[in-house]
């Protein structure tokens, strides 16, 4: 009988769940559209119970798709995005911003109503901070818990589960409330080299109610990635995924992190060696994450981490990252006038805007390679959420410079090879940061919606100087679940071994050369004089 692996996986926009065999071949994949609240303030909520029904959906349809006996699944693993999930002691959900909606019990990763808490916590200079670049971010979750303590605190008291958004999946399908080492240690400031949460920084900050019980409402049980949880999937978990009750469920990834255990094991195309360490996974999605493994922790600037054992174990991991990638993008295009002509065109021509315009781009310069002079003059700081890494600088603007009053398609065709531009150039600032540490990076291992542009492949090898790997799945996020599930069951020995067996890279591109070089060099410039022409602007109004 084969053998197949699921993995789960909550973005921010959407659930998907993919079936894989136990060589990592994709059977069956399916989506669906999760709902988001937006308010003024920053604030961004999501439902919990809205989120386990599109999953459960997901799951049976990619099951149905693939055309397999559910019997056959021997495990499975869960990734999503870093939210906050707040819960009762009966496992509701509880309204956590000012709508008192129950139902909307989850902060989003990219919620930015707890700037004020971040910034008074970063003010006092506790040792764990050093663990994440040396400054938090609202976007992880003792800010966003200090914010409900001091604005919902009714919802604070009531709630006696605080779950990272993945970490509530796993609960629901096993009923076991082990956290993550990913989850924990990445986004709310546990010790994974000490093994311990430092009660001391609770206190401090004033969340001292969550050190007591030996942290039992954020996870008194820390587990190991890809560990199996509880004794698998509960009876009722099971058929509303459709799957066997008692099917192996992994310790959770965030999302980010799930596609880096999709491609950090990788070989080549000849099958040549890529060492762990010498590689950067780029998860390019609403956000974009960059993945360096390292043997030692190294401490960056700006840069989350160092996190020990939070992606694979025995590698302590460095997390920058860009707090709008895709969302940046399609954010970009439709402030031109000329956005709502040329997306009917491109939907006439059954092509999805960007590679509409990718394809004008490459045609009106004659080839990927010198599209980039396209946007000579049009540069782009694409920081519509601000600065995630390496200035850890949340407030932040985006800064557009050289634009006229030329409405055409070809000037939405240049800009958006600039908004491409601007996003290589955030990415090379990590990379830039990393490697002055004594990071070894030699490759950029890619994934997510944006990979799949050959153009932005190019443009991010010519403007980091690095090699840009594609892995051969188009699915490495969901892969790397499946792959979970595959150590949860004994399948795979550990994640390397499943990685090893179920991930290979498509192909690898070098950077074009000099002229490439030198044109990028120049709008990297104007890129860094335009970020710091926002921050002296931003210092000027303040006065």
């Amino acid at each position: 009988m084969s053998t197949h692996f699921i993995g789960i996986d909550v973005g921010t926009g959407s659930a998907r769940a993919g079936v894989f065999d136990e060589n990592g071949r994709l059977l069956g994949v399916a989506k669906k559209d999760l709902t988001i609240w937006r308010e003024p303030g920053g604030i961004v909520e999501q439902s919990s119970n809205d989120i386990w029904q599109a999953i459960c959906y997901c799951t049976k349809t990619a099951i149905a798709q693939a055309g397999i006996d559910p019997a056959t699944v021997k495990g499975l693993g869960f990734d999503a995005t870093c939210s906050l999930v707040v819960l009762d002691g009966e496992g509701a959900p509880l309204a956590v911003g000012p709508s008192e909606d129950a139902a909307r019990n989850i902060i989003v990763w990219m919620d930015h109503r707890a700037i004020g808490q971040a910034n008074r916590i970063n003010a006092g200079g506790y040792d764990v901070l050093n663990y994440v670049g040396g400054r938090i971010s609202p976007e992880m979750e003792t800010p966003k818990l200090l914010w409900l303590k001091e604005n919902r605190p009714e919802t604070f008291a009531k709630a006696q589960h605080f779950f990272d958004l993945s970490d509530f999946l796993s609960w629901r399908a096993t009923g076991s409330t082990a956290r993550s080492v990913c989850t924990v240690t990445c986004k709310w400031t546990y010790l994974a080299h000490e093994k311990r949460w430092d009660g001391d920084y609770f206190r401090a900050i004033g969340l001292e109610e969550l050190a007591e019980d030996d942290f039992a409402r954020i996870g008194s049980t820390v587990a190991d990635i890809g560990t199996p949880l509880g004794d698998g999937l509960t009876a009722e978990a099971a058929a509303e995924l459709g799957l066997v009750a008692g099917t192996p469920v992994g310790a959770s990834l965030i999302d980010a992190h799930c596609g880096g255990v999709g491609t950090f094991a990788c070989k080549g195309p000849d099958g040549e060696e890529l060492p762990p360490a010498t590689q950067m996974a780029l998860i390019m999605g609403t956000s974009a994450c960059a993945m360096t493994l390292a043997d030692e922790a190294n401490f960056v600037d700006g840069v989350w981490g160092p996190y020990f054992g939070a992606m694979v174990p025995g590698y302590w991991l460095l997390e920058g990252g860009q707090s709008a990638y895709g969302a940046a993008l399609d954010y970009l295009l439709t402030l031109h006038p000329a956005y709502m002509a040329v997306k009917a065109k491109a939907e006439a021509a059954g092509k999805a805007l960007p590679f509409y315009l990718e394809a004008e781009a490459i045609a009106k310069a004659g080839s990927a390679e010198d599209a980039a002079k396209l946007a000579a003059g049009v540069h782009v700081v694409p920081e519509f959420l601000g600065n995630r890494a390496p200035y850890a600088d949340p407030e932040a603007t985006a800064v557009i410079s050289g634009l006229t009053l030329d409405t055409s398609e070809e000037s939405l065709v240049k800009l958006y090879v600039a908004g491409l531009c601007g996003l290589c150039y955030g990415t090379r600032q990590i990379i830039e940061a990393e490697k002055a540490k004594g990071l070894p990076l030699e490759t950029l291992v890619v994934s997510g919606g944006a990979a799949q542009s050959a153009l932005l492949r190019r443009i991010l090898a010519d403007a980091t100087g690095l090699k840009v790997a594609l892995p051969d799945t188009a699915e490495p996020v969901l892969l790397g679940g499946a792959i979970l599930g595959a150590v949860a069951s004994g399948h795979a020995s550990d994640l390397k071994a499943g990685a090893e067996k179920m991930s290979s890279i498509r192909e690898i591109i070098a950077p074009a050369g000099s002229a490439a070089a030198a044109l990028h060099a120049k709008k990297f410039e104007a890129f860094a004089m335009l970020q710091d022409a926002d921050r002296k602007i931003r210092a000027l109004m303040q006065d």
